[in-house]
């Protein structure tokens, strides 16, 4: 029998909806350097892709409580690929294992957004620095694949914006030699996702603004200035991390924060 939904479980519906782009981003970027068309993706990966999704577009709230048993019975499987799915999301901090409540949906926190979007900023600037000086024409050929893509997000919605950037960020990391740092990137890209699109959602103007630093970004590649392409894309991710900060902000004074 199914457990009577109360406020701290989620609705786990949303799980059974059928794969779509966000999930497809999201298991890319669990996946780190591996590409799903290259290997099989496991089913613990899979469940992961699901339940990350549903953590970085607010269908689960921070605090909720993800039960294996419940998992296991709306999408029929055994524990043991929902038990290494629940820890490949402790892996990248979307929950936490807490003694006798099991895995909770992290909180987002003025303190812990700060903390992330500092580590993004660091190694994006390293990541971009290595291949504007190796290989600028794939980081080019990254951008012209990905921008049409970001710039018909843009008039769709939030949503659509949050996943297009995303996929754009992940395969910018996925391209770089340097795996440790790609890894590294794509693991706190994904813990940013929420709070990235938390911040779209803040301002009409703020997909405008995103938007217009990406085109800037996209002209300064193409030029081959190094020094402009890490200072805008730095200030690209210091706007989304005010923007969500202001967001959160605003939930935290209005008692409305999940």
């Amino acid at each position: 029998m199914a457990r009577k939904r109360t406020q701290d479980l989620p609705d786990l519906t949303g799980l059974l909806v059928p794969r779509d782009q966000r999930m497809a981003a999201v298991e890319q970027s669990l996946l780190r350097h591996r590409s799903s068309t290259q290997v099989a993706v496991s089913l613990a990966e899979q469940i992961a892709a699901r339940l990350a999704c549903a953590i970085a577009f607010d269908l689960f709230h921070a605090g909720q409580r993800l039960l294996e048993q419940d998992i296991c019975q709306t999408l029929g499987v055994s524990r043991a690929p929902v038990r290494e799915a629940l820890r490949i999301l402790e892996r990248d901090r979307l929950i936490e294992f807490q003694a006798r409540r099991g895995a909770l949906v992290t909180a987002p926190t003025v303190e812990e957004l700060r903390n992330v979007f500092d580590v993004r900023i660091a190694l994006y600037g390293i990541l971009l620095r290595e291949e504007m000086r190796r290989n600028p024409k794939r980081l080019l050929a990254v951008l012209n694949t990905h921008m049409p893509a970001v710039e018909k997000s843009a008039a769709e919605s939030t949503d659509d914006y949050a996943t297009a950037t995303f996929l754009l960020n992940s395969s910018i990391a996925a391209s770089a030699n340097n795996q440790t740092l790609s890894d590294l990137l794509q693991s706190v890209s994904l813990q940013t996702l929420r709070y990235v699109r938390l911040g779209l959602t803040q301002r009409p103007g703020n997909i405008a603004r995103s938007l217009e630093s990406w085109h800037a970004l996209h002209a300064a590649v193409a030029a081959g200035k190094a020094a402009p392409v890490v200072r805008i894309a730095e200030d690209r991710i210091k706007q989304a991390r005010d923007a969500a900060l202001e967001a959160l902000e605003a939930q935290e004074a209005s008692g409305t924060a999940n």
